[in-house]
């Protein structure tokens, strides 16, 4: 059974950092295109950072840019997103996912973990 787990989110204070977490059970994600996607209330989800199957390209959303860090660690199966100067508007459900490098869908979703930015 294939599952993506996401930890770290947290209640936390504007200009705070956080990083978050996201394993997986049952899928060797180095074979596959990595994204962190976020979804605030009343909002589309949207991607926030993507990095490629050996880690040698990342994008990332305009709102992100120069604040969000996305990394991964193949041997240990894990990708993580380092947030820097939090600002109340990236309060969301983060979701780590999981596509073939060959498609833009994403194919494998955590549950989410949530992020509260707030002073």
């Amino acid at each position: 059974q294939v599952q993506l787990v996401e930890s770290g989110g947290a209640f936390v204070q504007p200009g705070d950092s956080l990083r978050l977490s996201c394993t997986a059970n049952g899928l060797a994600l180095s074979n596959y295109v990595m994204g962190w996607h976020r979804q605030a209330p009343g909002k589309e989800r949207e991607l926030v950072a993507d990095i490629s199957n050996a880690g040698s390209n990342r994008n990332y959303a305009e709102s992100v840019k120069g604040r969000f860090i996305i990394s991964r660690d193949n041997p240990k199966n894990a990708v993580y997103l380092e947030m820097n100067s939090l600002k109340p508007e990236d309060t969301a459900v983060y979701y780590c996912a999981a596509r073939n490098r060959l498609v833009t869908k994403f194919t494998y979703w955590g549950q989410g973990t949530q992020v509260a930015v707030s002073s």
